[in-house]
Protein backbone atom coordinates (compact mmCIF):
# COMPACT_ATOMS: atom_id res chain seq x y z
CA UNK A 1 0.00 0.00 0.00
CA UNK A 2 2.66 2.49 0.71
CA UNK A 3 4.50 1.07 -2.09
CA UNK A 4 1.42 2.10 -4.32
CA UNK A 5 1.12 5.36 -2.49
CA UNK A 6 5.01 6.45 -2.95
CA UNK A 7 4.92 5.22 -6.92
CA UNK A 8 1.47 7.73 -7.09
CA UNK A 9 3.11 10.77 -5.83
CA UNK A 10 6.12 10.27 -7.69
CA UNK A 11 4.43 9.78 -10.81
CA UNK A 12 2.26 13.04 -10.00
CA UNK A 13 5.34 15.28 -9.31
CA UNK A 14 6.65 14.01 -12.62
CA UNK A 15 4.02 14.88 -14.46
CA UNK A 16 4.20 18.24 -12.90
CA UNK A 17 7.37 19.05 -13.54
CA UNK A 18 6.99 17.85 -17.16
CA UNK A 19 4.10 20.75 -17.34
CA UNK A 20 6.07 23.31 -16.34
CA UNK A 21 9.08 22.41 -18.68
CA UNK A 22 6.66 22.15 -21.62
CA UNK A 23 4.54 25.34 -20.82
CA UNK A 24 5.28 28.80 -22.20
CA UNK A 25 8.10 30.82 -20.69
CA UNK A 26 6.12 33.39 -17.56
CA UNK A 27 8.03 36.20 -19.78
CA UNK A 28 6.44 34.94 -23.48
CA UNK A 29 2.72 34.80 -21.32
CA UNK A 30 3.01 38.35 -19.65
CA UNK A 31 3.75 39.71 -22.86
CA UNK A 32 0.83 38.17 -24.92
CA UNK A 33 -1.58 39.32 -21.89
CA UNK A 34 -0.03 43.06 -22.43
CA UNK A 35 -0.45 42.53 -26.26
CA UNK A 36 -4.16 41.57 -25.59
CA UNK A 37 -4.66 44.37 -23.45
CA UNK A 38 -4.16 47.20 -26.04
CA UNK A 39 -6.75 45.35 -28.11
CA UNK A 40 -10.55 44.63 -28.25
CA UNK A 41 -12.55 42.71 -30.00
CA UNK A 42 -16.41 42.38 -29.24
CA UNK A 43 -17.91 40.05 -31.45
CA UNK A 44 -16.11 36.30 -31.87
CA UNK A 45 -14.41 36.52 -28.33
CA UNK A 46 -11.04 34.88 -29.57
CA UNK A 47 -9.31 36.39 -26.55
CA UNK A 48 -11.04 34.48 -23.99
CA UNK A 49 -9.31 31.60 -25.18
CA UNK A 50 -6.40 33.26 -23.62
CA UNK A 51 -6.37 32.18 -20.26
CA UNK A 52 -4.55 29.70 -17.87
CA UNK A 53 -1.20 29.14 -17.81
CA UNK A 54 0.26 28.01 -20.83
CA UNK A 55 -0.20 29.75 -23.46
CA UNK A 56 1.13 27.12 -25.85
CA UNK A 57 -1.90 25.28 -25.65
CA UNK A 58 -5.35 26.33 -26.68
CA UNK A 59 -4.40 30.28 -27.10
CA UNK A 60 -6.45 31.28 -29.92
CA UNK A 61 -4.09 32.17 -33.09
CA UNK A 62 -0.41 31.30 -31.15
CA UNK A 63 1.81 28.70 -31.53
CA UNK A 64 4.88 27.98 -30.12
CA UNK A 65 8.31 26.24 -30.99
CA UNK A 66 8.03 22.59 -29.22
CA UNK A 67 11.54 22.45 -28.42
CA UNK A 68 11.61 25.87 -26.98
CA UNK A 69 8.06 26.34 -25.54
CA UNK A 70 8.73 29.81 -26.65
CA UNK A 71 5.71 31.42 -29.00
CA UNK A 72 6.99 31.44 -32.48
CA UNK A 73 3.56 32.35 -34.07
CA UNK A 74 1.15 35.36 -33.82
CA UNK A 75 -1.82 34.76 -36.58
CA UNK A 76 -4.68 36.77 -36.11
CA UNK A 77 -6.77 36.96 -39.52
CA UNK A 78 -10.17 39.23 -39.08
CA UNK A 79 -11.15 37.28 -42.78
CA UNK A 80 -11.39 33.40 -42.04
CA UNK A 81 -12.97 30.34 -42.77
CA UNK A 82 -12.58 29.20 -39.13
CA UNK A 83 -14.82 28.16 -37.84
CA UNK A 84 -15.39 30.75 -34.85
CA UNK A 85 -16.09 33.38 -37.60
CA UNK A 86 -18.89 30.88 -39.04
CA UNK A 87 -20.58 30.33 -36.30
CA UNK A 88 -20.48 33.93 -35.67
CA UNK A 89 -21.59 34.39 -38.78
CA UNK A 90 -19.88 37.29 -39.65
CA UNK A 91 -15.83 38.62 -40.56
CA UNK A 92 -14.15 40.05 -37.57
CA UNK A 93 -13.37 43.73 -36.19
CA UNK A 94 -11.17 44.78 -33.93
CA UNK A 95 -9.92 48.43 -32.47
CA UNK A 96 -6.91 49.23 -29.80
CA UNK A 97 -3.33 49.39 -30.78
CA UNK A 98 -0.30 46.88 -31.45
CA UNK A 99 1.29 47.17 -28.02
CA UNK A 100 5.31 47.34 -28.24
CA UNK A 101 5.14 44.34 -25.35
CA UNK A 102 5.22 42.11 -28.71
CA UNK A 103 8.52 43.09 -29.08
CA UNK A 104 9.32 40.95 -25.74
CA UNK A 105 8.62 37.92 -27.66
CA UNK A 106 11.68 37.67 -29.40
CA UNK A 107 11.36 34.49 -30.46
CA UNK A 108 8.26 35.38 -32.32
CA UNK A 109 8.88 34.58 -36.22
CA UNK A 110 4.98 35.34 -37.32
CA UNK A 111 3.37 38.55 -36.34
CA UNK A 112 -0.39 38.39 -38.56
CA UNK A 113 -2.31 40.84 -37.57
CA UNK A 114 -4.95 41.94 -40.50
CA UNK A 115 -8.15 42.83 -41.86
CA UNK A 116 -9.40 43.70 -38.70
CA UNK A 117 -10.87 47.08 -39.78
CA UNK A 118 -10.24 49.09 -36.66
CA UNK A 119 -7.09 48.46 -35.22
CA UNK A 120 -5.10 51.83 -35.53
CA UNK A 121 -2.21 53.49 -33.69
CA UNK A 122 1.67 53.31 -35.34
CA UNK A 123 3.79 50.25 -35.52
CA UNK A 124 5.88 50.12 -32.86
CA UNK A 125 9.40 50.48 -33.74
CA UNK A 126 10.91 48.19 -31.63
CA UNK A 127 9.19 45.64 -34.22
CA UNK A 128 12.72 46.23 -35.74
CA UNK A 129 13.90 44.42 -32.95
CA UNK A 130 12.80 40.87 -33.46
CA UNK A 131 16.01 38.88 -34.61
CA UNK A 132 13.64 35.90 -36.00
CA UNK A 133 10.47 37.49 -38.06
CA UNK A 134 9.89 36.44 -41.24
CA UNK A 135 6.23 37.72 -41.82
CA UNK A 136 4.69 40.71 -40.98
CA UNK A 137 1.34 41.27 -41.95
CA UNK A 138 -0.89 44.21 -40.93
CA UNK A 139 -2.97 44.72 -43.92
CA UNK A 140 -6.48 46.10 -44.07
CA UNK A 141 -6.49 48.25 -40.38
CA UNK A 142 -6.38 52.32 -39.57
CA UNK A 143 -2.92 51.91 -38.54
CA UNK A 144 -0.71 55.31 -39.30
CA UNK A 145 2.55 56.68 -38.70
CA UNK A 146 5.61 55.49 -40.53
CA UNK A 147 6.82 52.59 -41.35
CA UNK A 148 9.94 51.92 -38.56
CA UNK A 149 12.85 53.62 -40.29
CA UNK A 150 15.44 50.91 -39.27
CA UNK A 151 13.09 47.88 -40.84
CA UNK A 152 16.16 47.05 -42.66
CA UNK A 153 17.20 45.40 -39.50
CA UNK A 154 15.08 42.03 -39.86
CA UNK A 155 17.07 40.33 -41.90
CA UNK A 156 14.82 37.57 -41.96
CA UNK A 157 11.98 39.43 -43.20
CA UNK A 158 10.30 37.24 -46.56
CA UNK A 159 6.89 38.98 -46.21
CA UNK A 160 5.88 42.91 -45.39
CA UNK A 161 2.35 43.62 -45.87
CA UNK A 162 1.28 47.00 -44.53
CA UNK A 163 -1.33 47.36 -47.43
CA UNK A 164 -4.81 49.19 -46.70
CA UNK A 165 -4.05 51.43 -43.89
CA UNK A 166 -3.56 54.79 -43.35
CA UNK A 167 0.54 54.60 -42.79
CA UNK A 168 2.06 58.02 -44.32
CA UNK A 169 5.97 59.37 -44.43
CA UNK A 170 8.59 57.67 -47.16
CA UNK A 171 9.30 54.38 -47.68
CA UNK A 172 12.56 53.76 -45.62
CA UNK A 173 15.91 53.52 -46.88
CA UNK A 174 16.59 50.98 -45.02
CA UNK A 175 14.10 48.86 -46.59
CA UNK A 176 16.57 47.73 -49.42
CA UNK A 177 18.23 45.41 -46.45
CA UNK A 178 15.78 42.99 -46.69
CA UNK A 179 17.83 40.84 -48.69
CA UNK A 180 15.01 37.65 -47.60
CA UNK A 181 12.38 39.75 -48.74
CA UNK A 182 9.40 38.28 -51.07
CA UNK A 183 6.66 39.78 -50.96
CA UNK A 184 6.52 43.77 -50.76
CA UNK A 185 2.86 44.76 -49.97
CA UNK A 186 2.15 49.02 -49.16
CA UNK A 187 -0.55 49.64 -51.14
CA UNK A 188 -3.93 51.88 -50.53
CA UNK A 189 -1.95 54.02 -47.87
CA UNK A 190 -0.55 57.77 -47.68
CA UNK A 191 2.94 56.97 -48.51
CA UNK A 192 4.87 60.15 -49.82
CA UNK A 193 8.64 60.38 -51.69
CA UNK A 194 9.90 58.45 -54.03
CA UNK A 195 10.53 54.70 -54.02
CA UNK A 196 14.42 54.18 -52.80
CA UNK A 197 17.22 54.31 -56.12
CA UNK A 198 18.34 51.04 -54.87
CA UNK A 199 15.44 49.03 -54.71
CA UNK A 200 16.90 46.72 -56.94
CA UNK A 201 19.12 45.29 -54.04
CA UNK A 202 15.57 43.32 -53.20
CA UNK A 203 16.87 40.26 -55.23
CA UNK A 204 14.96 37.49 -53.54
CA UNK A 205 11.31 39.64 -54.31
CA UNK A 206 8.95 38.04 -56.75
CA UNK A 207 5.98 41.00 -55.83
CA UNK A 208 5.98 44.74 -55.06
CA UNK A 209 2.99 46.23 -54.98
CA UNK A 210 2.68 49.99 -54.18
CA UNK A 211 -0.34 51.29 -55.86
CA UNK A 212 -2.65 54.31 -54.32
CA UNK A 213 -0.32 56.29 -52.46
CA UNK A 214 1.60 59.23 -53.06
CA UNK A 215 4.51 58.33 -54.22
CA UNK A 216 6.61 60.76 -56.40
CA UNK A 217 9.80 60.90 -58.83
CA UNK A 218 10.92 58.23 -61.49
CA UNK A 219 10.85 54.62 -61.59
CA UNK A 220 14.17 53.52 -60.40
CA UNK A 221 15.88 51.44 -63.26
CA UNK A 222 17.23 48.87 -60.84
CA UNK A 223 14.04 47.35 -60.29
CA UNK A 224 14.67 45.53 -63.69
CA UNK A 225 17.62 43.79 -62.02
CA UNK A 226 15.10 41.73 -60.00
CA UNK A 227 15.18 38.75 -61.73
CA UNK A 228 12.58 37.14 -59.72
CA UNK A 229 10.10 39.73 -59.56
CA UNK A 230 7.01 38.73 -61.55
CA UNK A 231 4.18 41.09 -60.14
CA UNK A 232 4.82 44.67 -60.07
CA UNK A 233 2.15 47.57 -59.44
CA UNK A 234 2.84 50.96 -59.06
CA UNK A 235 -0.31 52.25 -60.17
CA UNK A 236 -2.34 55.52 -58.72
CA UNK A 237 1.05 57.50 -58.31
CA UNK A 238 2.43 60.48 -59.09
CA UNK A 239 5.72 59.08 -60.65
CA UNK A 240 7.23 60.52 -63.24
CA UNK A 241 9.83 60.04 -65.89
CA UNK A 242 9.44 57.36 -68.41
CA UNK A 243 9.32 53.92 -67.84
CA UNK A 244 12.69 51.83 -67.83
CA UNK A 245 13.58 50.13 -71.01
CA UNK A 246 15.11 47.27 -69.32
CA UNK A 247 11.72 46.35 -67.63
CA UNK A 248 11.24 44.58 -71.54
CA UNK A 249 14.04 42.24 -70.48
CA UNK A 250 12.50 41.04 -67.15
CA UNK A 251 12.91 37.24 -67.41
CA UNK A 252 9.65 36.50 -64.92
CA UNK A 253 7.83 39.52 -65.27
CA UNK A 254 4.18 38.86 -65.63
CA UNK A 255 1.89 41.90 -64.45
CA UNK A 256 2.88 45.16 -64.76
CA UNK A 257 0.25 48.04 -63.95
CA UNK A 258 1.80 51.28 -63.85
CA UNK A 259 -1.72 53.21 -64.68
CA UNK A 260 -2.92 56.63 -63.06
CA UNK A 261 0.92 58.45 -62.59
CA UNK A 262 2.61 60.95 -64.61
CA UNK A 263 4.81 59.14 -66.92
CA UNK A 264 5.76 60.11 -70.19
CA UNK A 265 8.01 59.64 -73.19
CA UNK A 266 7.60 56.05 -75.60
CA UNK A 267 6.54 53.06 -74.67
CA UNK A 268 9.72 50.68 -74.68
CA UNK A 269 9.85 48.35 -77.54
CA UNK A 270 11.10 45.83 -75.31
CA UNK A 271 8.75 45.90 -72.74
CA UNK A 272 5.68 45.44 -75.73
CA UNK A 273 7.60 42.29 -77.16
CA UNK A 274 8.62 40.55 -73.34
CA UNK A 275 6.53 37.32 -74.30
CA UNK A 276 6.23 36.11 -71.28
CA UNK A 277 4.49 39.57 -70.00
CA UNK A 278 0.39 38.70 -69.77
CA UNK A 279 -1.47 42.09 -67.95
CA UNK A 280 0.29 45.32 -68.69
CA UNK A 281 -1.66 48.51 -67.49
CA UNK A 282 -0.12 51.88 -68.86
CA UNK A 283 -3.25 53.89 -68.96
CA UNK A 284 -3.90 57.02 -67.83
CA UNK A 285 -0.50 59.07 -68.15
CA UNK A 286 0.99 61.13 -70.44
CA UNK A 287 2.86 58.60 -72.80
CA UNK A 288 3.80 59.50 -76.62
CA UNK A 289 4.80 58.31 -80.04
CA UNK A 290 3.75 54.85 -82.04
CA UNK A 291 2.79 52.17 -80.78
CA UNK A 292 5.70 50.01 -81.91
CA UNK A 293 5.22 46.81 -84.64
CA UNK A 294 6.72 43.88 -82.33
CA UNK A 295 3.57 41.77 -81.88
CA UNK A 296 3.72 38.27 -82.82
CA UNK A 297 2.70 34.09 -82.51
CA UNK A 298 4.17 34.62 -78.96
CA UNK A 299 2.35 37.49 -77.65
CA UNK A 300 0.03 36.35 -75.20
CA UNK A 301 -2.22 38.79 -73.08
CA UNK A 302 -4.62 38.24 -70.82
CA UNK A 303 -4.86 42.12 -70.66
CA UNK A 304 -3.23 45.21 -72.15
CA UNK A 305 -4.57 48.76 -71.23
CA UNK A 306 -2.51 51.69 -73.04
CA UNK A 307 -5.86 54.27 -73.07
CA UNK A 308 -6.04 57.94 -71.99
CA UNK A 309 -2.59 58.55 -73.04
CA UNK A 310 -1.23 60.64 -76.39
CA UNK A 311 -0.10 57.50 -78.51
CA UNK A 312 0.02 58.70 -82.16
CA UNK A 313 0.28 56.73 -85.76
CA UNK A 314 -1.50 53.80 -86.75
CA UNK A 315 -2.33 50.33 -85.33
CA UNK A 316 0.23 47.77 -86.01
CA UNK A 317 -0.99 44.86 -87.84
CA UNK A 318 1.16 42.43 -86.34
CA UNK A 319 -1.37 42.22 -83.54
CA UNK A 320 -3.57 39.92 -85.56
CA UNK A 321 -0.86 37.28 -85.28
CA UNK A 322 -0.47 37.62 -81.56
CA UNK A 323 -1.68 34.04 -79.62
CA UNK A 324 -4.34 35.50 -77.88
CA UNK A 325 -5.49 39.02 -76.54
CA UNK A 326 -8.07 38.66 -74.17
CA UNK A 327 -8.68 42.68 -73.57
CA UNK A 328 -7.23 45.35 -74.55
CA UNK A 329 -8.26 49.26 -74.84
CA UNK A 330 -6.58 51.95 -77.07
CA UNK A 331 -9.37 54.45 -75.71
CA UNK A 332 -8.61 58.26 -75.68
CA UNK A 333 -5.34 58.19 -77.55
CA UNK A 334 -4.59 60.13 -81.38
CA UNK A 335 -4.48 56.82 -83.40
CA UNK A 336 -5.61 56.65 -87.02
CA UNK A 337 -6.30 54.82 -89.46
CA UNK A 338 -7.74 51.21 -90.13
CA UNK A 339 -8.50 48.57 -87.67
CA UNK A 340 -6.82 45.37 -88.61
CA UNK A 341 -9.18 42.65 -89.17
CA UNK A 342 -9.33 39.62 -87.83
CA UNK A 343 -8.18 38.38 -84.08
CA UNK A 344 -8.26 39.99 -81.72
CA UNK A 345 -10.52 42.85 -83.16
CA UNK A 346 -13.42 40.92 -83.84
CA UNK A 347 -13.96 40.41 -80.70
CA UNK A 348 -13.64 43.74 -79.31
CA UNK A 349 -16.04 46.36 -78.65
CA UNK A 350 -15.72 50.04 -79.93
CA UNK A 351 -15.21 51.61 -76.78
CA UNK A 352 -11.88 49.65 -76.85
CA UNK A 353 -11.19 52.74 -79.85
CA UNK A 354 -13.34 55.24 -79.21
CA UNK A 355 -12.41 59.05 -79.12
CA UNK A 356 -9.01 58.72 -81.25
CA UNK A 357 -8.28 61.33 -83.91
CA UNK A 358 -9.23 58.98 -87.26
CA UNK A 359 -9.54 55.09 -86.42
CA UNK A 360 -11.91 53.27 -88.90
CA UNK A 361 -13.35 49.91 -89.58
CA UNK A 362 -14.97 47.31 -87.49
CA UNK A 363 -16.15 47.92 -85.09
CA UNK A 364 -16.28 51.37 -85.63
CA UNK A 365 -17.38 53.00 -88.85
CA UNK A 366 -16.42 51.80 -92.31
CA UNK A 367 -13.15 52.99 -93.85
Amino acid sequence: MRLSRFFISTVAVLLAVTTAASACTPSDREALLSFKAALNEPYLGIFKTWSGDDCCVNWYGVSCDPETNRVADIALRGESEDPIFEKAGRSGYMTGSISPAVCNLDRLTTLVLADWKGISGEIPSCISKLPNLRILDLIGNKISGEIPADIGQLSRLTVLNVADNQISGSIPCSIVDLNRLMHLELSNNKLTGEIPTDIGKLSMMSRALLSRNQLTGPIPGSLASIKRLADLDLSMNQITGSIPAQFGSMPVLSTLNLDSNQLSGEIPTSLLANSGLNILNLSRNSLEGNLPDVFGPKTYFTAIDLSYNNLRGSIPKSLSSAKYIGHMDLSHNHLCGAIPNGSPFDHLEASSFANNDCLCGMPLRTC
